[in-house]
């Protein structure tokens, strides 16, 4: 494996999103229980990893105030969100919010992390690894238990906005 090392151009950050905002991505708020409290963030930064075992990854900033009290309990639930879930997403993604008050929400059966109501899907998760990442955290977990509703399309990001998907 080569190394670019100190060779590598600098890259414009601004530039940088906007060129990776072309990939169309789905939505997700990871959650979890801080003691008796539910937390949770917004992310689309979620992928599947491995089939055997389950496994999926997650980034979180350095920055956020959520993670520090996911990573804590070592579990977490991801929330695919369905595409009228926009608010929902605003409203994990918007610091100092009272997330948790004005949405339904059960724990989930392994974890006990929230599991949002009509969800597209959910998983039930316990951190197996961490890897530090530039600015992020790249948090992998292993599947402990997982369901979809099997109806409705999933909410998207792309370009900086929230969109739909048409087959």
């Amino acid at each position: 494996m080569s190394h670019i090392g100190d060779h590598a151009p600098t890259i414009d950050a601004a530039h940088f999103r906007q060129v990776l905002g072309h990939f169309a991505t789905g939505v997700t708020i990871v959650t979890a229980m801080d003691g008796d409290e539910p937390v949770g963030v917004a992310a689309n930064s979620f992928t599947s990893v491995s089939l055997d075992p389950p496994l999926v990854a997650f980034c979180a900033a350095h920055e956020s105030t959520t993670w520090p009290r996911i990573q804590a309990g070592g579990v977490f639930c991801v929330n695919i969100l369905e595409e009228d879930q926009e608010d929902i997403c605003r409203l994990f993604a918007t610091r100092g919010a009272d997330r948790f008050r004005s949405i339904g929400w059960r724990r989930a059966p392994q974890t006990g992390s929230p599991v949002l109501s009509d969800v597209l899907a959910w998983l039930d998760c316990r951190i197996e690894a961490e890897h530090q990442a530039g600015d992020h955290v790249i948090a992998v977990a292993r599947v402990l238990e997982l369901e979809s509703s099997h109806r409705g399309r999933p909410l998207l990001f792309y370009r900086g906005g929230y969109g739909r998907f048409e087959a």
